[in-house]
C-alpha cells in the first residue's frame, strides 16, 4: 500500500502529493466562493480548509489512495486538488467504494484540466484498486457532469447527503463487464 501520493504527469499538469508548500494556495482556493459554488455552497474558513487539507493527505496511509495537488506543469502554480477518497459522507451509495473528486481554481475552468487530471488518476487507480469507483456531483454542476461522463462514470442514483442533493455516479472496476 502506498503511504504517499505518487507523482503523475500529464501534458499540462504535475499531479503530486499535497504538502505544506501547497497550503496557502489551497486555503486561498477554498476561500473562493466561486470554487465552492457546487461543493458545499460556501467558502471554507482557514480552520475548515486545514481540516480538509490534512484529511486529504491522511487518506494515503489508511487506504493507499487519497488526494493530490494539481499544479501547472510549466509554472508550478497550484490549480486545484482531487483524487480518490473515503470521506464517510453518510451517503449509502458511496459506502465501500473509493470516491473520486476534483476541484480547480476558477481561472483553470473550461480548459479540460479536470478531465486530464482525473484520467491520469483513474489510469493509475486501475492498476492499484480492483474496485468500482464512485463520485457525487451537484445536480446544477453541468461542467462536472460532462467530466464524469468523459471519464466513464454513469449516473445511477440521487442522494440527499450532508452537501445537499447530489447525483451519484459509478465507474466499473477494471475488467468488469
Amino acid at each position: 500500500m502506498t503511504n504517499i501520493a505518487p507523482t503523475l504527469q500529464t501534458a499540462r499538469l504535475t499531479i503530486t502529493a499535497l504538502t505544506l508548500a501547497h497550503w496557502e494556495a489551497y486555503a486561498d482556493a477554498w476561500a473562493d466562493p466561486e470554487l465552492t459554488t457546487f461543493i458545499g455552497g460556501k467558502p471554507r474558513t482557514r480552520p475548515e480548509s486545514w481540516t480538509k487539507f490534512t484529511q486529504a493527505i491522511g487518506l494515503w496511509p489508511l487506504f493507499g489512495y487519497g488526494y493530490w495537488a494539481f499544479l501547472d506543469r510549466e509554472t508550478g502554480a497550484f490549480l486545484g486538488n482531487g483524487g480518490l477518497a473515503c470521506f464517510e459522507r453518510g451517503i449509502d451509495a458511496l459506502e465501500g467504494f473509493p470516491e473520486a473528486g476534483w476541484a480547480f481554481v476558477p481561472a483553470a475552468w473550461g480548459r479540460g484540466l479536470a478531465t486530464e487530471a482525473m484520467a491520469a488518476i483513474l489510469n493509475w487507480a486501475d492498476g492499484q484498486i480492483a474496485s468500482e469507483i464512485r463520485c457525487i456531483i451537484d445536480p446544477a454542476n453541468v461542467a462536472s457532469d460532462r467530466v464524469a461522463s468523459k471519464l466513464g462514470f454513469t449516473r445511477f442514483t440521487m442522494s440527499d447527503g450532508a452537501l445537499g442533493p447530489v447525483h451519484v455516479y459509478r465507474r466499473p472496476a477494471p475488467g468488469a463487464a
